[in-house]
Parts: C-alpha cells; structure tokens; sequence
C-alpha cells in the first residue's frame, strides 16, 4: 500500500496551502463576522483552474481526481470553512450532476462555466418536511407544452444567491408511477426565470459567509430540455451524486480538525500554568494524543474513499464512514482544543472559537450522522 501522494497531487496540495495562507486565512475573520460572501476568492481560485478539479478538461475542468481534491479541501478548509464548504457544494452536487447525467447540450451550456469558475453551481433538495427523508419533497414539477411549471419551496439551500451564482438545480416531484409511487427528477432553474424567487439569507451559529437561502417557486416556468437525466431518476441521480459530497465533508472535516489541533497544540506549548506549560501535564497530553490519533484515522478513511472512487470501484460504503466518522472527530477535536484554550477559547479573538461553531454543522450537512448509520447499516447487510 502506498500512502504517497504523487507529484501533480503534491503540487496541487501545496498551492492549495499557500493560497489559503496567503489569500483566504487574512480575510476570514472579517468575512465571518460581516457575513460578506467573498466572491473575489472565489475569481482568484478560477484563475488557478481550482473550480473543476472533478470535472474533465474537455468540460473546462482539470481533471485532478478525487484524490488530489481531498488534499486540496483539507488545506482550503484549514483556511477557511465557509470558502471549503462553498467549494465543497459547487464541485460536487453543483456541478458532478451535470456530468453524470446531462445532455452534451446541458454539459457545454451549465458545465463548461461551473468548471470554468464563471458560475457556481448549487443543489436544492431540502424542504420544511423533507431533508433527511427525501421522499417526503413536496415541489412540484408539471410539463405543460414545451415548459416545465414548477410550485413548492425549498430550504437551507447554499451558493444560489450570490453574485457568481447562475441558479440551481433541484429535485421535484412529477407524478406517480404505475404502483402509485411519487417520481422523482431533477430540474435546472436559472436564477431568472420566471416565478423563481430567492429568499433572503439565513442567520446561523456557523458558516457565516456560507450564502445559505429559501427558495421559492411560483408557477415557475422553465424550458423543457432543463430536465436533467431521465423523468423519475432524480432521486436515485441525487443519492449518487451525495456519495462524491460525503467524501469532500470528510475531508473538511479533517482539515477543521487539524488546524484546530494545531491550534490547541502551539496554545499548550506556550500556556504556562503551576510553573511549566500545560502540555506537561498529562490530562492535556491524553487530550492531544486522542486528537491526534482521531484526525489521523479520519484522514485515513477519507483518502481511501477518495482512492476507490478513482479507482472506479464501489466507495459508497466508505464515503458514509468517512462523513460520520471525520465529522464527528471535528466536533470533538474543536470541542477539547477550546477547552485546552480555556477562557480565551471562548472569546472572539481566538480563531478556535470560530471552528467550534462551524463543527456541529458537518454532521448535519450531505446527510445526517443518523442517516448515515442506516447507510452503513443496509451496505454491511443489515
């Protein structure tokens, strides 16, 4: 087995860590505390063909593999979470979808610019009722002529109201199925088409500069080629295309946790307390060797995932355990490393203080921890 990575994944890797340090790490602070979506980075990692590391270069694209792209979110995330998970959302169920199942019409019109980074792509599946049980999606899809006419709402939806943004695609209903059961298929719905309003921002613990928004669809009318795949396949395409999103939340999260380890680290070292620094001490010692122990399996689990899906083989199994087991492992690292901070780790100055909230969401986005369990659970053969 060999964990080396190659040349151009070393490279892309180190130019991932550079920027971060040089571009994303001195305005974080500032975007976090304003909620400013920062649409410059997001220009600057255009230029650096850092917005189609998944898609080919025949669609704009680099065509990095997955591999490369968990290397490169673990050293983005470190930077910043809100920039990590905007890219997470636009590389994978923005943009994969339209490779796997559009039309070459539908790759060259959406594709080319989200790979390119003249657009961001988005993905809208969550409703008020429906989320973790996706067949439980209300919105409506009904072909009248040669248009689709959309009606329904959905919620916490991320990357469709911002300056880069083109629209989104979305899962809807449309009718039933010989047995009675609900169809299912995804739709591209421009951000100017009529009857589709993007609701205002939401307020949250975490992920500040993350533009999180409702949508709202009224008699929304949109042409009939933006079905995307095959009528009644969304959510079976939506399923496939969240394996490739579990595997880049793992990888966010590994980078929150070890930039919070290596926060909790260099505090311990310098925190002097009875005499010596506090990383003498053996309940804080037991501490970062758990963390660290922790983040390591995590990384492991998400590279594997990573390599087998460039492989071309089965990694649904392990992008479930990766997104639980890394997510989970970013909560308790954040949690114990502001606890080695102590009181400062409860202030804003202190940057731990920013990933602790950031954290919690990881094990709710791309699919609940529970969910994933049941994931794991049905793979294993329960």
């Amino acid at each position: 087995m060999d964990f080396k990575l190659t040349e151009e994944q070393n490279m892309l890797k180190d130019m991932c860590r550079n920027f971060a340090q040089n571009e994303i790490m001195p305005n974080a602070d500032a975007w976090n505390k304003t909620g400013e979506f920062p649409t410059a980075i997001f220009k600057k990692m255009a230029e650096l063909d850092l917005m189609g590391v998944l898609i080919p270069e025949e669609y704009g694209g680099s065509n990095a593999g997955t591999v490369a792209f968990v290397a490169a979110m673990e050293e983005i995330s470190k930077g910043d979470q809100s920039v990590a998970v905007t890219w997470n959302a636009h590389l994978t169920i923005g943009s994969v979808a339209f490779l796997y199942f559009g039309t070459e019409e539908q790759k060259k019109k959406f594709l080319v610019p989200l790979a390119k980074g003249e657009a961001l792509g988005a993905f809208g599946l969550t409703e008020a009722n429906a989320g973790s049980d996706a067949r439980g999606i209300k919105t409506k899809a009904v072909l009248d002529g040669n248009e689709w006419v959309i009606n329904g709402t959905k919620c916490f939806i991320t990357n469709v109201g911002t300056p880069l943004s083109y629209g989104v695609i979305i899962l809807a209903t449309t009718g039933e199925d010989q047995k009675g059961n609900k169809k299912f298929s995804a739709f591209v719905v421009p951000k100017d088409a009529k009857g589709f309003t993007i609701g205002k921002r939401y307020e949250k613990i975490g992920w500040h500069a993350v533009d999180t928004r409702e949508l709202i669809f009224e008699d929304c009318r949109i042409p009939k080629g933006n079905l995307l795949g095959k009528e009644g396949e969304g959510l079976k395409q939506f399923l496939e295309v969240l394996d490739v999103g579990r595997i880049s939340i793992a990888a966010i999260s590994v980078g929150l946790a070890q930039k919070a380890f290596e926060l909790a680290l260099y505090h311990s070292q310098e925190r002097v307390q009875f005499g010596k620094p506090i990383c003498k001490n053996q309940a804080i010692q037991f501490k970062l060797a758990d963390m660290a122990t922790r983040i390591e399996i995590s990384r492991l689990i998400t590279y594997k995932a990573a390599w087998l899906r460039d492989n071309n083989l089965p990694y649904a199994l392990e992008a479930a355990m990766a997104k639980t087991y890394a997510s989970e492992t970013a909560v308790r690292v954040a949690e114990e490393a502001l606890q080695i901070h102590g009181g400062y780790g409860y202030t804003e100055e202190y940057l731990i203080s920013r990933l602790y909230r950031d954290s919690k969401v990881l094990t709710i986005g791309e699919g609940t921890n529970e969910i994933q369990r049941m994931v794991i659970a049905k793979l294993i053969g329960c």
